[in-house]
């Protein structure tokens, strides 16, 4: 009898910790800057995410679509309904006025482990007289 109690325990801690896990939801996944002028070519946003899981949640990885765009993250591993945030700054300068949207990849150990948040705007350009 004890060895039936002992492995059906087993079994159900194993499936409570199958289905325990750490779950990223954004506030926002886009941020829109509008439009702005090549003489301030540096933009920055914040999208804040809470960890909606039930395990600790880390993010392993926030990767940029191009050089221009810089993102900086959370490192620390966000407890079960605390809140996080991705920093994002986007560097204009030297880069061709008009509209851009780039994409941010945020990599993590919770679901879904792949998210892209986006940035977008309108950079104008400078007439010289």
């Amino acid at each position: 009898m004890k060895k039936i109690l002992f492995t059906a325990f087993l079994f159900f801690a194993g499936l409570t910790a199958t289905f325990a896990q750490a779950k990223i939801s954004f506030d926002k996944l886009v941020n829109d800057f509008g439009t702005f002028s090549e003489n301030n070519p540096v933009q920055k946003c914040t999208f804040t995410f809470t960890n909606t899981g039930d395990k600790p949640l880390v993010i392993n990885q926030a990767t940029a679509s191009c050089g221009c765009t810089v993102a900086n993250y959370t490192k620390t591993p966000i407890k079960p309904g605390e809140k996080g945030m991705v920093t994002v700054t986007y560097k204009g300068k030297d880069k061709i006025p008009g509209h851009f949207k780039k994409a941010i990849t945020i990599r993590s150990n919770g679901v879904p482990m792949l998210t892209r948040i986006y940035i977008e705007g309108v950079m104008t350009e400078v007439k010289e007289k």
